[in-house]
């Protein structure tokens, strides 16, 4: 008989989007890969009414032996006494650091919701935006003449990652990223289109496992030239040489997430990021 997988259910909750408590519980729970996980998000938990509420349905489950974990990121004070009285594993961003660097810089936080995002507003929110407008203006190679604004050119062949990469680098940091795509196209794919040539020191190149690459493009086009292993190899073959020949640094995404594929990027480019 085969063992199960045992299951935890997780909660997500904040006074505000509840990102932030979602990236800090999903980078521990990923270290636990033996265990699935039922995610549920709580956002905007921003009245007592709702904290009452969400300690009754935390408490409903206790009651069926189903102990919670919950990861929360509630920054009001009142709210979050509530929380607390959730029968629940609970690991709070805010409780676990706030007191150690109030005493540190021996200042009261303000403890008031949304601060964060303030901080983004004005320039550096319109940065955001027109980040993310240049990467989708410049998408696919469908514009070429406005590279020499691009912070970075990613390249690689088709379905390989290159536009959730722009496009998260815009959202996230602000960088202007373009992308191209290299085809059979551009004629010769072990040499740099001609489009690019002058804006070879932006370049940044992708690619990917044949198998992985052959099972995206079959969502897209089953049982096709386009899909098929032999293409897929070929068209990897001939751009990994390109990127060699040429030095252009390059990076497998095979098994890393399009925020881990960014990081990398501008980590190995030593590109500013414009939003801190």
């Amino acid at each position: 008989m085969t063992e199960q997988c045992p299951h935890r259910t997780v909660y997500f909750i904040s006074d505000g989007t509840g990102i932030t408590a979602e990236s800090f519980g999903q980078s521990l729970l990923a270290q636990f890969e033996h265990i699935k996980f039922d995610h549920f998000t709580l956002p905007y938990i921003d009245t007592e009414g709702k904290a009452f509420q969400v300690v009754e349905e935390l408490t409903k489950l206790q009651d069926m032996g189903k102990r919670p974990l919950v990861f929360s990121t509630i920054i009001d004070e009142t709210i979050n006494r509530i929380i607390r009285n959730a029968p629940v594993y609970r690991i709070d961003i805010f409780d676990a650091f706030m007191p150690d660097l109030e005493n540190e810089l021996k200042l009261h936080a303000i403890h008031q919701v949304g601060k964060k995002r303030s901080i983004t507003s004005g320039h550096k929110y319109n940065q955001r935006i027109d980040a993310v407008h240049f990467a989708l203006d410049n998408d696919d190679g469908a514009k070429t003449r406005f590279y020499n604004q691009a912070d970075i050119i990613i390249v690689g062949v088709s379905r390989c990652g290159k536009t959730p990469t722009c496009i998260y680098m815009g959202l996230q940091f602000g960088i202007r990223a373009a992308n191209y795509p290299i085809t059979e196209d551009d004629g010769d794919m072990t040499r740099i289109p001609k489009a690019l040539q002058p804006y070879k020191n932006k370049l940044f190149g992708l690619t990917i496992s044949p198998e992985r690459l052959a099972a995206i493009r079959d969502e897209r086009r089953p049982n096709s030239r386009y899909s098929s292993s032999r293409q897929c190899v070929r068209e990897l073959e001939e751009v990994e040489l390109m990127y060699a020949q040429q030095n252009v640094p390059y990076l497998d995404t095979t098994h890393y997430s399009v925020e881990e594929i960014s990081t990398r990027i501008i980590a190995q480019m030593g590109i500013e990021r414009r939003l801190k």
